[in-house]
């Protein structure tokens, strides 16, 4: 595999996260004319993370120190969230998977011991794609002692975004006594068992989401991450929600994008119901677009002690991201009727993208809990006595 960082100078290191951000920017139009060749069951967009390589995207998330941008950095959430903006506004599923990536490398950093951080960073710099298996059925992932020292693991994981070609998979297991551990699978040593037959989606095909059978599988205590019950704490397990959020709004973009190009070169721009459509789509996407700063903004806030009168830092902001990804999933619905209405049978025929685009955006809103966060987001303002100018500042 090879290696790529971005090319530039130790004095401009200031610069690097929005060089990240510019490299996404102007790959989006090439992973969107890309796409459709991925978009099969059991596709992958290997061509695609490619470039994401040659770009230095892969390594981005990384600190400086550790021969990326510090795109992953507190200050830099901003720059991260319009990264993802754009690579979903090319490809959802790239999206998809290169929010898994960012997910994996924010957590071996915040959770890894030194050693841990230069070897997987390593890993990261010489090519390899890492992502996140949680997701589990009744036979989940269980990681078991062995006299030597060994880990085995036994059961598997369900949508088991980017399987066959992620090479670093984060995920976590339930130890004998109940507690839940990170670890990270060196996959080019070996190979789990893939059921391709279970990924038969609606949407996202090209993010290639197999059901993964790990049992059998061997690790070392240096494979380890963290200690058990890190993956869950907050408010980086729920606050998270912000990333996925981000792809999406780059979702919706790429069908508004579609949607004008379509009316254009149909000549259905004087149509007065097309234009109030178009209104209301482009009151949707600032929206999202809004809510991509101000949960960046939320985020960079300082975690100052507060009085026991008002929510805890770690509370506000996942009840924040509960807010965003409750209302990016929201215009995002709203969005695709719209745009069915706007382009009409005629549009929703390949080779136009808007089959495509909404399959993918409608599977990708299928995120786990929408209803739970939501409701949430309401308990957090009725436990809370402060005047609505002042609960979400």
């Amino acid at each position: 595999m090879s290696s790529s960082t971005l090319a530039i100078s130790p004095s401009s290191r200031q610069q690097l996260p929005v060089a990240a951000e510019a490299a996404a920017l102007a790959l989006a139009p090439r992973l969107f004319q890309q796409a459709p060749s991925s978009d099969y069951e059991g596709g992958f967009p290997t061509e695609e993370f490619e470039w994401l390589r040659e770009a230095g995207l892969l390594a981005a998330p990384l600190a400086t120190t550790l021969g990326g941008s510090g795109l992953g950095e507190k200050k830099q959430v901003y720059a991260l969230l319009s990264t993802l903006r754009h690579i979903g506004r090319g490809n959802l599923a790239v999206g998809r998977l290169y929010e898994g990536h960012v997910n994996a490398l924010q957590l071996f950093q915040r959770f890894g011991r030194p050693d841990q951080i230069r070897h997987w960073a390593a890993d990261v710099l010489a090519g390899h794609l890492f992502g996140v298996w949680n997701t589990e059925a009744e036979n989940g992932a269980r990681l078991e002692p062995l006299p030597n020292g060994r880990f085995r693991l036994q059961g598997s994981k369900t949508f088991g975004s980017g399987a066959g070609h992620v090479t670093r998979p984060l995920l976590t297991a339930a130890l004998p006594d109940g507690g839940w551990q990170m670890l990270i699978l060196p996959l080019d040593l070996q190979q789990p068992e893939y059921n391709t037959n279970f990924w038969r989606p609606l949407g996202m095909r090209a993010s290639a989401s197999f059901q993964v059978n790990l049992s059998g599988l061997e690790l070392d205590a240096a494979d380890l991450l963290g200690k058990p019950g890190d993956y869950y704490q907050q408010p980086w397990f729920s606050g998270g929600a912000i990333r996925f959020a981000a792809v999406q709004v780059g979702g919706a973009e790429a069908i508004f994008d579609e949607t004008t190009r379509f009316l254009r070169a149909m000549g259905r721009t004087d149509d007065p119901y097309q234009r109030q459509r178009l209104g209301e789509m482009s009151m949707l996407i600032a929206t999202g677009q809004h809510w991509l700063r101000a949960a960046a903004e939320f985020v960079k806030r300082p975690g100052a002690a507060t009085s026991s009168t008002l929510p805890s830092h770690t509370e506000a902001t996942v009840a924040h991201a509960n807010l965003m990804r409750s209302v990016v999933e929201d215009l995002c619905l709203r969005l695709l009727t719209l745009a069915e209405r706007c382009v009409g049978a005629r549009g929703l025929l390949r080779p136009e993208p808007f089959e495509r685009l909404h399959r993918d955006l409608t599977h990708y809103l299928r995120q786990p809990a929408s209803d739970a966060v939501l409701a949430d987001a309401g308990r957090y303002a009725l436990a809370h006595d402060i005047p609505a100018y002042q609960l979400w500042a």
